[in-house]
């Protein structure tokens, strides 16, 4: 079982950052793609942005697009989401997941970690 561990997450106020991180324990270019999704409340779970691992693509929703960047190291077999310019509906918790089995946005991942909070106050 591959396992991942999540950290970064946190309260913040409207218009502020956070950089989250997630580490696999295995190779994350044997995955492909590994991806950052969130959950509020109430909510359905959503993608959120996808990187391949074995390349530099990635992949965005248009409502984070411009505020939202995925990045990895793969040395590290981590990847990260830094998050700027953050909102109230921004508030949830946030998962990384890694190995698709379908199209990389979507919720058909073989790997999940635990979550991390991200609140964000008005």
């Amino acid at each position: 079982q591959v396992r991942l561990v999540q950290s970064g997450g946190g309260s913040v106020q409207a218009g502020g950052s956070l950089r989250l991180s997630c580490t696999a324990s295995s190779d994350i270019a044997d995955h492909n793609y590994m991806a950052w999704f969130r959950q509020a409340p109430g909510k359905e779970r959503e993608g959120l942005a996808a990187i391949y691992t074995r390349g530099s693509s990635t992949y965005y929703r248009d409502f984070v697009k411009d505020r939202f960047t995925i990045s990895k190291v793969n040395a590290n077999n981590t990847v990260y989401l830094q998050m700027n310019n953050l909102k109230p509906e921004d508030s949830a918790m946030y998962y990384c997941a890694l190995d698709p089995q379908g199209p990389p946005l979507q919720l058909l991942y073989r790997f999940w970690g635990q979550g991390t909070p991200v609140t964000v106050s008005s």
